[in-house]
C-alpha cells in the first residue's frame, strides 16, 4: 500500500515467484503512478514540469511543449469523451472550481457553508468548450485558445493511470494480481490460490447506517481481466441547510444531481470505466440504464436513493447477491 498518489490509497495483491520480484514490480508500479499524478495534478506544480497545473495557468499564451503521458491522455479525451453524452466535460475546470472552493470552505467553516452563485457558475460556464484545447501531435504541444478554461482531470486521470500500470503488471512476471486505487479497482488474471475470479467489494454509500462491527460492503462482484469504477454521492461531499452536496456537477445544470447513490461500471479499461462511471452517475437510472446496455462489454451496478441494488443482466452473473439465491 502506498499514499500520496490522486488523493488515495493504493493497494497491490499479487502472485509472485519471490518477495523480491513482487517487491520490485510493485516498487515500479509506484514510480508510475507518482509520475501519474504529477503530470496530471491540476493543484500544484512542479519545476521543471509543464503538467495539468501548468497548462491551465498558461491558457491562451502559446503552445506548450508537455510530456508524452500527459499528452497522450488528452488525446484519449478527446477520442472518448463524445462517448458519454455530454454528460463528461474535462473542460469544465472553470465551473468545477467554483465548487471545490466552496466545499473546502466548508470543510474548514461548516457554519459558513454556501452554494457557489449561480451567475458565477454561468459566467464560467463560458470557458468550457473541449474544442478551445488544440492538440499539435507531431510538435506534442498543448493550446488552450480560450485564456479562461481550466481542464480537470478528475474523471478520468485515475481510472486512465490505473489501467497504464495494470498494463505493465499484465505483461509482467506477475500477471496475477488486484489494484485498488479507491474506487477504482482493476484486476489482472486470476489469483493463484484456487480462486476463479477476485471478490471486489461494493461500498454501502450509506455507511452511517452500518452498525459498529457490521459490515459496509453492499454487494461483491467476482472479477478477471477486469475492471470495476464505483461513483458516488459520499466520496466527496459537503452540506449547506442540511442538504448534501457531492462533488460530481452536471455540464448541463452545473449541479449536483441527486438521481442515485452510486454507480459500479463494468468492463476491462479502467479508464473507460472511469469516465463511464462518472457519465453514467450524473443520468437518472433509466436513462443510464438504457445508455449501459447500448455499449458493447459494459455493465453496471446501481444503488439507488432508498438503497436498493439494480443491475445490468451481464452484472447479474458477476453478483454474490444474484449467485447466492
Amino acid at each position: 500500500m502506498f499514499f500520496g498518489t490522486f488523493d488515495t490509497a493504493i493497494t497491490i495483491i499479487g502472485f509472485a515467484e519471490s518477495k523480491t520480484v513482487f517487491d520490485e514490480l510493485t516498487a515500479k508500479a509506484e514510480q508510475m503512478f507518482n509520475e501519474y499524478h504529477r503530470q496530471f495534478n491540476q493543484y500544484y506544480p512542479y519545476e521543471g514540469l509543464h503538467n495539468l497545473y501548468y497548462l491551465n495557468n498558461n491558457a491562451g499564451k502559446a503552445p506548450v511543449v508537455v510530456q508524452k503521458e500527459l499528452f497522450d491522455l488528452l488525446s484519449w479525451c478527446k477520442t472518448n469523451q463524445p462517448k458519454t453524452k455530454g454528460r463528461v466535460n474535462i473542460a469544465l475546470g472553470t465551473v468545477l472550481s467554483l465548487w471545490h472552493d466552496e466545499r473546502e470552505n466548508a470543510e474548514m467553516h461548516p457554519d459558513r457553508a454556501k452554494l457557489p452563485e449561480m451567475e458565477h457558475l454561468l459566467e464560467a460556464a463560458k470557458h468550457t468548450n473541449f474544442d478551445d484545447v488544440v492538440l499539435d501531435q507531431d510538435k506534442q504541444t498543448v493550446f488552450y485558445a480560450d485564456p479562461l478554461l481550466k481542464l480537470d482531470l478528475g474523471a478520468v486521470a485515475k481510472g486512465y493511470a490505473t489501467e497504464l500500470v495494470s498494463q505493465y503488471l499484465l505483461h509482467s512476471p506477475m500477471p496475477n494480481f488486484i489494484v485498488n486505487a479507491g474506487g477504482n479497482v482493476r484486476a489482472g488474471l486470476p489469483p493463484l490460490d484456487g480462486r476463479d475470479a477476485w471478490g471486489i467489494g461494493i461500498q454501502d454509500p450509506d455507511v452511517s447506517l452500518v452498525l459498529p462491527g457490521g459490515n459496509d460492503i453492499i454487494d461483491v462482484l467476482y472479477l478477471s481481466d477486469m475492471s470495476s469504477v464505483t461513483s458516488g454521492d459520499y466520496q466527496r461531499y459537503f452540506t449547506v441547510d442540511g442538504v448534501r452536496y457531492h462533488h460530481l456537477v452536471a455540464p448541463d445544470t452545473l449541479m449536483p444531481p441527486s438521481y442515485i447513490r452510486s454507480v459500479t461500471i463494468i468492463t476491462q479499461d479502467s479508464g473507460i470505466a472511469d469516465l463511464l462511471s462518472t457519465a453514467v452517475f450524473l443520468m437518472p437510472f433509466e436513462e443510464g440504464y438504457a445508455f449501459v446496455e447500448s455499449l458493447p462489454d459494459v455493465e453496471a451496478l446501481w444503488v439507488l436513493n432508498d438503497r436498493s441494488i439494480k443491475m445490468t443482466k451481464g452484472a447479474e452473473t458477476l453478483a454474490r447477491s444474484v449467485r447466492e439465491k
